[in-house]
């Protein structure tokens, strides 16, 4: 049954990157997805249609945890003009991420005052990889920014058309000049 479902989950997506080719507007977007947040209540993602998202890939004992302060800092300074940051936790590189969703969400809370959303732990690069994550990486859907996610930390942001506008590296910290100018020119299209 399981491998039914993988192989149906598989063509579903196949057929939503080919449409995407196509410039089909009723392509899924990253913002057409359901996940589950930290909180473990359901998150629409649908919600923030029309804002401008940058999705991170997030762990706590990473070389880049630090930059959950200017992330923080992103979220404090730009939100009321449209910008939703989102933590997506994973333990795919390094195994950097180990702890619950409830120390995670403790982690931050303590030790960066987080206050912008953070989903449940997911899975962001291969086997078992999220339907959000399949499509942010998918060459098809996204071929100038699709490739499989390198390491914590990598952003994607999408803009208010609910399409991928750009994707950033695992090193790129949240106050460099060219990422907070990409931001602010996304922010800026109405």
């Amino acid at each position: 049954m399981k491998s039914l479902l993988s192989l149906f989950a598989g063509l579903v997506f196949a057929f939503t990157a080919s449409a995407a080719d196509k410039g089909d507007p009723k392509v899924a977007s990253p913002l057409s997805f359901k996940m589950k947040g930290i909180d473990g209540k359901e998150v629409d993602l649908s919600q923030y249609k029309g804002k401008v998202v940058l999705f991170v890939n997030v762990a706590s004992y990473c070389g880049n945890t630090s930059q959950y302060t200017g992330l923080q800092k992103l979220h404090e300074s730009h939100a009321k003009e449209g910008l939703v940051i989102i933590g997506v936790p994973a333990n795919q590189f390094g195994k950097q991420e180990p702890g619950t969703d409830e120390e995670i969400v403790k982690f931050c809370d303590s030790k960066y005052h987080v206050t912008f959303p953070l989903l449940s732990k997911v899975v962001v690069k291969g086997e078992g990889i999220c339907p959000l994550y399949e499509l942010l990486t998918s060459k098809e859907a996204n071929p100038k920014t699709g490739g499989p996610v390198t390491w914590n930390f990598e952003k994607f942001l999408i803009g208010r058309d609910g399409k991928v506008a750009a994707r950033f590296a695992p090193g790129t910290k949240p106050e460099d000049a060219k990422f907070v100018s990409t931001i602010k020119a996304e922010l800026e299209k109405k």
